[in-house]
């Protein structure tokens, strides 16, 4: 039999210790839910249940005084008991340390750090190269259902994140947005998507729809680490492969990295910087389901900001094939989001990153002023979910998408913005004009390939130079308050 041993909570004045304190009690309850898994999978029999919980970290406060602070996150809302859970400060360390010394520093109170109640479902305590309950029959995993906890969907759902979540019976008001099982699951659902682990995603997130932006940035990726001197440390494609620079050696699980013998369904690659705003890109195919699902598992990385680069309809005929289209307003027909991010909900440009996409297509076009004017345009940006809006009859959503002021029209912008909405992460929206079926330029295949041959090296290199405008930001200035509610968790 297997049992969690009991552990008091302490108190910290210190953002490091509290950290390895926490980082101890997690790494010794996998320990023990690793050892105990393996038992029962070698035939060892548990006659009661073998259970272990996430660390959490909580924060008292009697007062709405803090210290000052420009960021929009770091304290809490006021008077009250705050917490939340805690898993892989491995990969989470320099986050967790960052939140931790703005709690101490804005509330001047300890920080308690224990055992919670939430149980680490057996599934999210596998190491990455374990595969043990696929060597089990049905009767011993059925079993295995009975002694050990498995993915609860009550302890992770988007309550906190959407607002609706309320503490009630004396609970503790949340600290973050996400619980740990919560992150674990998205985690889990990374690797299995994007066929890349976590460890390797970068804070600045480049997303596309189309497969030629990916193999331009491969091809970039792998100039990068040809070079001998460069900001970037490494180029990370699906299956893990890691190529290092030049000159450089490989690091201990490089070696386990394989080309998958077919892509997963949203391939990631990775331009890996050491503090890690480097570059992550992820061609999301096409839709807005695939934008939603992809944007809820990577928000709990609690990315910088996530840009969207793909190809749009132009709806104007002043534009050209292509002009760029920089999003300032969403018209929301993708419907996946409705029920989380009503329709009532303004989604608002950010100036920040605005003016950093603005100022990349100027610095990669080498145009300004009305020069610049006549090949970009700001304005809004509709999103829907039916392909072939074309085919619908005459009058069809054209009169909505003109009522709305739309110039262009996608099927992933709007929610990808929504769910940077959502889940407070900086977006935004620089799109290409790839056809103007309003003014009979349809896409043919040898407009097609020259639009792309054209155009693709382009728009990859503004959206580059964007991360790069926004890397020189401070966080208080990247992290809008715009994106922060009336009662807002203390995390990032």
């Amino acid at each position: 039999m297997s049992r969690r041993t009991v552990t008091a909570t302490q108190t910290f004045t210190d953002a490091q210790a509290a950290l390895n304190h926490a980082t101890a009690l997690y790494d010794s309850a996998v320990t023990r839910l690793r050892k105990a898994l393996h038992a029962f999978v070698g035939g060892r029999n548990y006659h009661s249940r073998v259970s272990e919980c996430y660390p959490c970290v909580r924060v008292r406060t009697d007062t709405v005084a803090r210290a000052d602070s420009r960021l929009s996150y770091g304290f809490v809302a006021g008077p009250g008991v705050y917490e939340t859970t805690l898993t892989r400060p491995d990969l989470f360390r320099d986050y967790y340390l960052e939140q931790f010394t703005l709690l101490l520093s804005n509330h001047r109170v300890a920080l308690e750090i224990g055992p919670s109640s939430e149980p680490i479902p057996v599934h999210f305590s596998l190491a990455d190269q374990d595969h043990l309950e696929g060597s089990l029959n049905n009767e011993r995993r059925l079993l295995m259902r009975d002694l050990f906890d498995l993915p609860d969907l009550a302890a992770m759902d988007d309550g906190i994140a959407n607002g609706t979540f309320e503490p009630h019976g004396g609970q503790a008001h949340p600290l973050s947005l996400f619980t740990a099982a919560r992150v674990d699951y998205s985690l889990h659902r990374l690797r299995h998507y994007t066929g890349t682990a976590p460890e390797h995603f970068q804070n600045f997130l480049l997303f596309t729809n189309y497969q030629f932006y990916i193999d331009e940035f491969i091809r970039l990726g792998r100039e990068q680490m040809a070079l001998k001197k460069g900001e970037y440390a490494a180029f990370v494609e699906p299956g893990n492969v890691v190529t290092r620079r030049s000159g450089t050696r490989p690091l201990p699980g490089d070696e386990l990295g394989s080309p998958p013998p077919r892509l997963p369904q949203m391939p990631a690659y990775h331009l890996v910087r050491p503090d890690r705003t480097g570059i992550t890109m992820v061609n999301i195919g096409i839709g807005p389901a695939n934008a939603k699902n992809i944007t809820d598992h990577i928000a709990v990385l609690r990315p910088h900001a996530w840009l969207m680069l793909g190809h749009c309809a132009g709806l104007r005929n002043t534009q050209q094939l292509g002009d760029y289209v920089l999003a300032h307003g969403y018209v929301r027909e993708d419907h996946v989001l409705d029920e989380e991010v009503p329709l009532w909900v303004p989604i608002p440009p950010l100036a920040e990153i605005q003016l950093a996409l603005e100022q990349a297509v100027a610095d990669v076009t080498q145009l300004k002023g009305y020069e610049l004017k006549r090949i970009l345009r700001t304005g809004t940006v509709a999103s829907t979910d039916n392909r072939n809006w074309e085919l619908l009859p005459h009058p069809g959503p054209e009169r909505r998408f003109s009522q709305s002021r739309a110039v262009a029209l996608d099927m992933e912008s709007a929610t990808i913005a929504a769910n940077g909405f959502r889940f407070r992460v900086p977006y935004g929206t620089l799109l290409c004009v790839s056809d103007k079926p309003l003014h009979g330029e349809i896409k043919l295949p040898g407009m097609a390939n020259k639009f792309y041959r054209e155009r693709v090296d382009q728009h990859l290199r503004i959206g580059m130079r964007a991360v790069e405008l926004l890397r020189r930001l401070r966080q208080d200035q990247l992290h809008s308050r715009k994106l922060r509610s009336f009662a807002e968790v203390a995390f990032q």
